[in-house]
């Protein structure tokens, strides 16, 4: 099994930018693909971008152009760069991992706040 620690959130105004990090400890972390979620108050978990153990990334429709999700397997690590920040971005933001050979099963992190607000 793996373990997520997101880190990277806080505060940010409308136009800013954040880069969020999570480090995935556990036996073979490029064999998960890994993938950036958020929640909003009131809403639904969604998927914001994800990354396969290739490296091959997809986007939500609403990051496209603005976020880039890359992974550096030496240090366990996946992040999500976000720039041109808009409030509706606000959410709690997590990191998820999913083994290639047992993808029936999910790993989640705690979550890290993002406020986008003037």
């Amino acid at each position: 099994q793996v373990q997520p620690v997101e880190s990277g959130g806080g505060l940010v105004q409308p136009g800013g930018s954040l880069r969020l990090s999570c480090t995935a400890s556990g036996i073979m972390f490029s064999s998960h693909a890994m993938g950036w979620y958020r929640q909003a108050p009131g809403k639904q978990r969604e998927l914001v971008a994800a990354i396969s153990s290739g490296g091959r990334p997809n986007y939500a429709d609403s990051v496209k152009g603005r976020f880039t999700i890359s992974r550096d397997n030496a240090k366990n690590t996946v992040y999500l760069q976000m720039n041109s920040l808009k409030p509706e971005d606000t959410a709690v933001y997590y990191c998820n991992a999913r083994p290639d050979w047992y993808p029936q099963t999910n790993y989640w992190g705690q979550g890290t706040q993002v406020t986008v607000s003037s």
